[in-house]
């Protein structure tokens, strides 16, 4: 098994965002989005109550991303505003710590601006620069077209469609799976 030292996390920057940790002040925000059933369609964290928000926010507060079988969740802040708008998934692997899974959400009011691409390509530049890892996943249902859309414009590459591979809310549903390498993404100007 690889070893790696994980770097501490510095916030990223992006023209218009800057991905961080989770802070206090990122409650109600988190709480509003993670409550909104438009968010929360494809999602699988059913519902969220403040309690279940808090210990959250405080959790992710000291979790380091790209630690090796940390389910980490990072902040994403509008720069213009100081908005706490939606979140990063990361999940360096704990039994192959040269491979990740990837995941956003984004407050419905966010959406279709390109935040949350911007936001998830800032995340590979992190793991494939800062933290050298191989390849990046993330898994979709089939049924998510924007998310499909926003994999696909970020590079990724659809690998495998799983059929009726996840019980999600009571209903088999299908699932893409999508990933990108390393090299790729260098390659590719990532």
């Amino acid at each position: 098994m690889a070893t790696m030292t994980v770097p501490n996390f510095e916030n990223l920057e992006t023209a218009r965002l800057i991905i961080r940790r989770f802070k206090d002040s990122d409650l109600e925000p988190f709480l509003s989005y993670r409550s909104d059933p438009d968010v929360e369609r494809y999602q699988g964290w059913g519902e969220f109550r403040r309690d279940d928000a808090r210990r959250f926010v405080d959790a992710q507060r000291e979790l380091n991303p790209g630690t090796p079988g940390e389910h980490c969740q990072i902040a994403i802040e509008l720069k213009a505003t100081g908005a706490m708008i939606g979140d990063l998934y990361l999940n360096v692997l704990a039994d192959d710590p040269l491979q990740a899974m990837l995941g956003y959400s984004l407050a419905t009011e966010y959406q279709g601006v390109g935040y949350a691409t911007e936001a998830a390509s800032a995340l590979l530049d992190y793991v494939f620069r800062s933290l050298s890892l191989h390849r990046v996943m993330a898994g979709v249902d089939c049924d998510n077209e924007r998310s499909i859309a926003l994999l696909e414009r970020i590079g990724m590459r659809r690998e495998a469609h799983h059929i009726q591979n996840v019980l999600f809310k009571g209903v088999w549903s299908d699932e893409y799976r999508y990933a990108v390498l390393r090299s790729e993404w260098l390659n590719s100007g990532g």
